[in-house]
């Protein structure tokens, strides 16, 4: 590998021109964090790493620079893991710094004395090979097979994995980097600028972002182009079919200007990713990342990249301050991807999708504890992942919707259009929400208000009644096949011819406890267990545990090996439980195939495995 000249990268002071506001907006409290903004704020900071395969580690430094509301006040942040080699100020002074102590969720925080004049410092540092927010993967992990691959994953609080840096959505930041590679490796990043000299690539984000969003992959990838200001990124043996799958990105984007108003990050590309990534998809800004399980070949998965892109207005423009507001990420994000989709695919592919998403959201709540069925939910004393269900998704959504119905949907337009405006690159909390919507829709027009129990959506339990489902015309064809089938049709003479994805979803949800037999005639007719389509063949292998159907499973034990998508191993692990040999079974798989998930991933499986990690 080529390495950079680590001191030089370390400790090289980095000027700022931008004037300091004389105080900045106080932060609200955030529970998941040790950092204390509102005495001393990063408002940018300058990243310098090499990247060690071999070694499973980044080593490097990081510059904040910092606004000082109390200026005897120390500088602190949240570390995880991370090995400090050393603390400097702007004038080359060592600067006194000690950890705090160490919490099993939050990590360690790091606090750094300053002097009276200290206008930056310097953090030089080892990430840890067990770092959260990192995944290194061999080349077998790869599609391609030849070459490593290094991609992270910041939300919710795993940034401090391999940064020390305030990781809260409430601290906005603009940040430039440096990132040095192994040769034949390309970095990228969520960044707005992109330059290669030699070994380096230089990035800038010239726009405030919360911290989470802050991301890096490095692997074998090439580029193409899908329009004026939109490309998918990828390994040579997935390119072609990402760019196939994603030609309607860049149409993706002027609907979702026409809707809600301008797209204010310059480019928006796609990063696809090796199969181990733990979600459908990162809106990382200008660069979101995507798991590959959505190219499907039709483009029937799609909706994933109208939600990352919906994001670059709902959650990356505006911000969750803390992570109880999730739901002003995820549920505007969800009625904007509606959106687009009917914008885009038509009203009849939308409503597939949103009845989907509603039908899981009740799957969900009939499991949940109340408390965690709120949008506004308390995580006191929890790990902010614990809010990641259906509920601010799908719920937050249905509230959304909601209000369009009551008030029409060109005034419900113009007060979206109009929060994305007037809180554009900022962090907002529930309560910020609930104000704007009280003096900007609310008290417009009392009558249609009065039909909205906004606290009931907000602060209540379950599904409210006025929950809209829309009505899906394309699904009378699969109830129909479904009712054959129960008569005695067989699968061979059911009428599906056209189906798209959303239909089959909707077919193998009606199966039910089918036997195996019956299932072994739908597999022969269908192919179910060979299907390419990952949502397809989840369900399937859900259905197939459930009515131990064991023809699947050197199918499912591969499938659970090479994918790390937490939405799909979750029901599969839940269904193997559930079954009659399934605790031996389950763990048997997961110890096989736990070194191959991220952090994210194991951390929700091993909670429901009751599996103890022999190496802490």
């Amino acid at each position: 590998m080529r390495t950079l000249p680590l001191l030089a990268l370390v400790f090289t002071a980095c000027a700022t021109t931008d004037p300091m506001p004389a105080e900045l907006p106080p932060t609200p409290a955030d529970s998941h964090s040790a950092a204390r903004p509102n005495e001393v704020r990063t408002t940018h900071l300058d990243l310098r790493l090499v990247l060690n395969f071999e070694g499973q580690f980044a080593e490097g430094s990081v510059t904040h620079t910092l606004h000082r509301q109390h200026s005897d006040a120390p500088f602190v942040v949240d570390t995880q893991g991370i090995e400090v080699l050393g603390v400097r100020d702007d004038n080359g002074d060592w600067l006194p710094h000690w950890f705090g102590a160490k919490d099993k969720q939050l990590g360690t925080p790091l606090t750094i004395g300053l002097r009276s004049n200290t206008k930056q410092v310097t953090i030089a540092y080892r990430t840890s090979p067990e770092a959260e927010a990192m995944q290194w993967l061999s080349p077998d992990q790869t599609e391609g097979g030849k070459a490593p691959f290094l991609f992270t994953q910041g939300q919710s609080i795993l940034t401090r994995s391999w940064i020390p840096l305030q990781d809260t959505p409430a601290v906005r930041i603009t940040w430039t980097a440096e990132i040095g590679a192994p040769t034949g490796l390309v970095p990228v990043m969520s960044a707005s600028q992109r330059s290669v000299d030699g070994a380096v690539s230089r990035f800038v984000m010239d726009k405030a972002v919360p911290s989470y969003l802050i991301a890096l992959a490095c692997g074998n990838l090439v580029q193409r182009e899908l329009g004026p200001r939109c490309a998918v990124w990828a390994e040579p043996a997935t390119i072609e079919l990402a760019a196939s799958e994603l030609a309607d990105t860049e149409t993706m984007v002027r609907s979702c200007e026409q809707l809600f108003g301008p797209y204010r990050w310059g480019r928006y590309d796609v990063l696809v990713l090796p199969p181990s990534f733990p979600f459908g998809g990162m809106e990382n800004p200008c660069l979101t990342f995507a798991t590959p399980t959505i190219l499907a070949g039709d483009k029937s998965l799609v909706s994933l990249i109208a939600h990352e892109l919906a994001h670059s207005w709902s959650g990356n423009l505006v911000t969750n301050a803390t992570w109880r507001d999730f739901w002003l990420n995820e549920g505007f994000t969800v009625y904007l991807e509606d959106r687009i989709m009917e914008q885009v695919y038509g009203r009849d592919r939308a409503a597939m999708e949103t009845a989907l998403g509603m039908q899981d959201l009740a799957n969900e709540v009939r499991a949940l504890p109340a408390a965690d069925q709120v949008l506004h939910i308390d995580l006191t004393g929890r790990h902010p992942d614990d809010a990641m269900t259906s509920v601010p998704y799908q719920k937050g959504a249905a509230f959304l919707r909601a209000l369009e119905h009551a008030f029409g949907r060109p005034t419900f337009d113009a007060f979206l259009q109009r929060w994305f405006d007037q809180h554009a690159f900022q962090s907002v909390t529930t309560a910020t929400f609930l104000t704007f919507l009280q003096q900007e829709l609310l008290a417009k027009d009392a009558a249609k208000a009065k039909s909205i129990d906004v606290d009931g959506w907000v602060n209540g339990s379950g599904i409210p009644r006025d929950a809209d489902v829309p009505t899906a015309t394309l699904f009378a064809a699969v109830d129909q096949a479904l009712a054959s089938w129960r008569s005695g049709t067989a699968p061979k003479d059911l009428t599906t011819s056209g189906w798209v994805t959303q239909q089959w979803l909707r077919f193998l949800q009606g199966l039910g406890t089918a036997g195996k037999d019956r299932l072994a005639d739908l597999d022969s007719a269908f192919g179910f267990t060979r299907s390419g389509n990952s949502e397809i063949l989840c369900a399937w292998l859900v259905l197939a545990i459930q009515n131990d159907y064991r023809a699947v499973d050197r199918r499912l034990d591969l499938f659970l090996q090479t994918i790390g998508r937490r939405k799909f191993l979750k029901p599969i692990y839940e269904a193997l439980l559930a079954s009659a040999d399934g605790k031996a079974r389950a763990m048997a798989i997961y110890k096989k195939a736990r070194p191959r998930y991220h952090a994210v991933s194991r951390r929700t499986l091993d909670a429901l495995l009751g599996y103890q990690n022999p190496n802490g």
